[in-house]
């Protein structure tokens, strides 16, 4: 099983705002040099979805504004990207802190055995012995693996994303089954 692109969800977006679902796909985290470029900090770096002259949607403080990417490159384990009309420093420094989102549609298609991360957020998590664990609240990731941020009822669970742990993910009915090793719940 493959894991994908973009790690949360953005909002559901308002019908006038933009026709489909809105995927986030990371965040602008500064600004770089004068020229009016940003550094995003993607939430999968390894992923091919930002392309220039690709629309986008920026979101900050709760307001929405579409705008075209005119330029992406790689830098480091982020991306800096160019706004269509922002060209200096001063015009780039209004976005930092903004959530880069996508139209659901514009995400690249996935094999059968595949998924995007923010598709399992709001998931329940079961144990291989039908035991509700809780619901996927978010994911995080670290140096070793992603982790499932899973809410309890009584406390909530680091998942490592791994295929050691993680048994099957079933979209169709909500669920996700995972094979914990011993003691991991108790952490």
């Amino acid at each position: 099983m493959s894991w994908r692109s973009s790690k949360r969800n953005n909002p559901t977006a308002s019908p006038s705002e933009a026709p489909d679902r809105l995927v986030s796909l990371g965040e602008i985290v500064a600004t770089h040099g004068i020229d009016g470029w940003l550094k995003l900090r993607p939430y999968n770096p390894n992923s091919p979805t930002l392309l220039a002259t690709q629309e986008i949607f920026l979101e900050k403080n709760g307001a929405r504004s579409p705008q075209r990417l005119e330029s992406v490159k790689p830098h480091k384990n982020q991306l800096l990207v160019r706004l269509a009309g922002v060209d200096g420093i001063n015009a780039a420094k209004k976005w930092i802190g903004s959530t880069v989102s996508v139209v659901e549609a514009q995400l690249p298609p996935l094999n059968p055995d595949e998924y995007y991360y923010y598709q399992v957020v709001g998931l329940d998590v079961f144990d291989t012995k039908s035991n509700r664990i809780g619901t996927i609240a978010r994911i995080t990731s670290t140096p070793a693996c992603d982790l499932y941020v899973v809410e309890g009822e009584a406390k909530e669970y680091l998942i490592p994303v791994t295929k050691e742990v993680i048994e099957k993910i079933d979209l169709a009915a909500g669920r996700v089954i995972i094979d914990p090793p011993e003691g991991l719940l108790e952490l």
